[in-house]
């Protein structure tokens, strides 16, 4: 899931895209001008006495007035002995007319959001049990607008976004991740002028001879609730295919918005060579028996729905679009067990942006994406994994589930080795306990572990459970060559901090002598340790974590005798927090001592204010910015020096 904001056409005129990275997206995820943020409730396991087994929706919706009606075929198996009642959910705006059992009416109370059902007797443990559940009502809308029905230019649209607890807003199920349904259809009876989207192959429409049409769609894949959907609108149609082998192909269909369709089918065009990255690097995409494409919807952002993601705005973006796709992988084929896991969904699918920049524009450009994404990291608040699921703010944290969890798989590339990791992803992906079922940190570690050959304990548990980013002081001298070789002594020094108190992780170093460059690698397992490295050669620079591997804050301390040549380089973060009222920090960190400006500028180019205009003393700096005197929106600030320039967006919410 990711959410957009479509302000590209103004950015280009500012000429700062290039230095952000993430240009199009501002992350959304935070949630703090979502009309639902206020959302909160105490996260329902599920009834742990049955496995699902199927979901069979066959519904009518209307949009004016906003309605459903129909019934939902509810198969599962016992997972118990002596089981006597099942507990499902439905919100209570639903009103449930009857449920059968077997084909023969059954007892059951509604209340709470559960609806209790009674059986006809006490089933044994893998007994399977066939429900069909007849119900009415207005559907609620929690959440991100878990079922919503709007306009757009003037035609009638209605869309679902259930993630994460509003399946049970418009349907009856089992509202949690943990337990996949291994195949489901959804029928969907609609006004005969428009087209009703969902998940698998579409396999008929039938015309109702009263200005309705119903469209029958099957999934053949496991799937988890929250991914079931509906798209319901006067769509446009591009067709695409993917040709994964020299004789197949694969539908690529995009159900788009007519006034939209031709300023976004050149990005849409790149999806089947986004299938293609991705399935070289990843295993072949997971549904190939059925199709992939994209349906448009009334939210700001995208959502993974299986087989046909959901996008928003009035353009999409790259990023967005391969976020999207790779959550077909990470989030569908292995969905997180819990929300606390949401890392494992999110965090790769963030990853994977910067896997499919690096395979089409190089590593340069993938580290730039890295780079921003860091920026972003090191305003996480709290640990990768979630400790609050009331809510989704918690959850969908941006900097924290999305751009730190990227950056742990960007780091865990660097511990394993590009050739053990990405055999780690394919094994975790091809593993039968996860693939198109449901996975925790644990079991990703385990994997990880296998193939690495060594535990990654430490890893994990600083990184998922833990909190913050280790913040490094580094000293070092040389003694004097003897025969060629120069000794570095190098000194890690780690600032305390609380969880862990301080970071273990392989470091690199680098050390330029004038013979060339020596890359070493030293493990750092002490909130202070030093190591002694041999040169051959004339020493003359030194850098640390010198490709970027590491989400942290390092300064490098000069020594009396010797001068280390750091990159001259600016270093600007996003400020924090953001959105805000009416006040935010702004850092930046500067190697040298420059002359530097920090300004704020309007969407239009236009210079609002200056926050800093003068010589800068080297090292870490921040600055205050109040927009009390500002309306809301969207701005940039840029630091600037004689020969560079860094821009990132800012948003006031007032």
């Amino acid at each position: 899931m990711r959410s957009l904001i479509g302000v590209l056409g103004l950015l280009l005129t500012l000429n700062i895209w290039a230095q952000e990275g993430k240009s199009e997206i501002i992350n959304l995820e935070r949630k703090a001008y979502e009309k639902k943020l206020t959302f909160s409730k105490t996260a329902y396991p599920g009834d742990s006495t049955y496995n699902v087994q199927y979901y069979g929706l066959n519904l009518t919706v209307t949009h004016t007035p906003k309605f459903i009606s129909g019934y939902v075929i509810f198969n599962a198996k016992s997972s118990t002995e002596n089981l006597t009642a099942m507990k499902i959910d439905l919100q209570n705006t639903l009103t449930v007319d009857s449920i059968l059992l077997f084909g023969a009416k059954t007892n059951f109370q509604h209340s709470n959001a559960i609806l209790t059902v009674q059986l006809n007797k006490s089933y044994a443990k893998d007994s399977l049990i066939s429900l069909k559940i007849y119900y009415h009502g207005t559907p609620g809308s929690s959440g991100f607008g878990s079922f919503e029905t709007g306009y757009h230019n003037g035609a009638p649209t209605i869309y679902t976004l259930s993630e994460p607890y509003g399946s049970s807003d418009w349907w009856p199920c089992k509202d949690t991740p943990a337990d996949k349904a291994d195949s489901c259809d959804v029928s969907i009876r609609c006004d005969s002028s428009l087209k009703a989207i969902s998940n698998g192959k579409l396999v008929g429409i039938a015309n109702n001879k009263d200005g309705t049409l119903t469209w029958k769609w099957h999934e053949s894949y496991p799937i988890a609730q929250y991914l079931i959907s509906m798209a319901i609108s006067n769509f446009a149609v591009y067709q695409q295919y993917f040709n994964y082998s020299k004789s197949d192909s694969m539908e690529v269909t995009h159900y788009i918005y007519p006034e939209f369709l031709a300023s976004n089918q050149t990005n849409l065009s790149y999806t089947t060579d986004m299938l293609r990255v991705f399935s070289e690097k990843f295993g072949l995409y997971p549904y190939i028996k059925e199709k992939y494409g994209h349906a448009q919807f009334g939210w700001g952002g995208g959502m993974e729905h299986q087989t046909v993601t959901s996008l928003g705005g009035s353009k999409f973006s790259i990023d967005l679009i391969s976020h999207e796709l790779a959550h077909q992988w990470f989030g569908d084929k292995i969905t997180c067990k819990d929300w606390q896991n949401i890392w494992l969904n999110e965090g790769f699918a963030t990853y994977l942006e910067s896997i499919y920049i690096e395979a089409t524009k190089g590593k340069a450009a993938y580290n730039t994406n890295i780079a921003a994404s860091m920026s972003s990291a090191r305003t996480a608040k709290g640990s990768i994994y979630v400790r609050d699921i009331s809510s989704e703010s918690e959850i969908f944290n941006g900097a924290r589930s999305y751009e730190k969890g990227g950056c742990v798989l960007h780091m865990l590339r660097g511990v394993v080795g590009d050739g053990n990791f990405f055999t780690l992803m394919k094994n975790y992906l091809a593993d039968p306990r996860y693939a198109y079922n449901v996975a925790t940190t644990e079991d990703f570690q385990g994997v990880a572990e296998s193939v690495y050959g060594s535990s990654l304990d430490y890893f994990f548990k600083e990184w998922i459970y833990g909190e913050n980013f280790p913040v490094y002081t580094v000293q070092w001298d040389t003694t004097a060559a003897v025969n060629g070789v120069t000794t570095v002594n190098l000194t890690i020094l780690q600032s305390k901090n609380t969880t862990p108190q301080f970071f273990t992780m392989p470091i690199q170093i680098n050390i330029k002598t004038s013979l060339g460059d020596s890359l070493f690698t030293v493990f750092n397992n002490q909130v202070s340790q030093s190591f002694s490295l041999s040169v051959k050669g004339t020493f003359l620079s030194l850098q640390f974590d010198p490709n970027n591997l590491i989400l942290k804050n390092a300064s490098v301390v000069l020594s009396a005798e010797d001068e280390i040549l750091m990159p001259n380089v600016l270093e600007l973060s996003q400020n924090y927090p953001n959105p805000f009222n009416p006040e935010t920090k702004i850092s930046f960190r500067t190697p040298s001592k420059q002359f530097l400006t920090l300004k704020i500028y309007d969407v239009l180019g236009r210079e609002i204010t200056t926050l800093v205009n003068e010589e800068v003393e080297a090292g870490q700096h921040e600055v205050l910015f109040n927009a009390s005197n500002f309306s809301s929106g969207v701005y940039f600030y840029i630091l600037a020096n004689a020969n560079q320039k860094l821009s990132k967006k800012l948003l006031v919410l007032k």
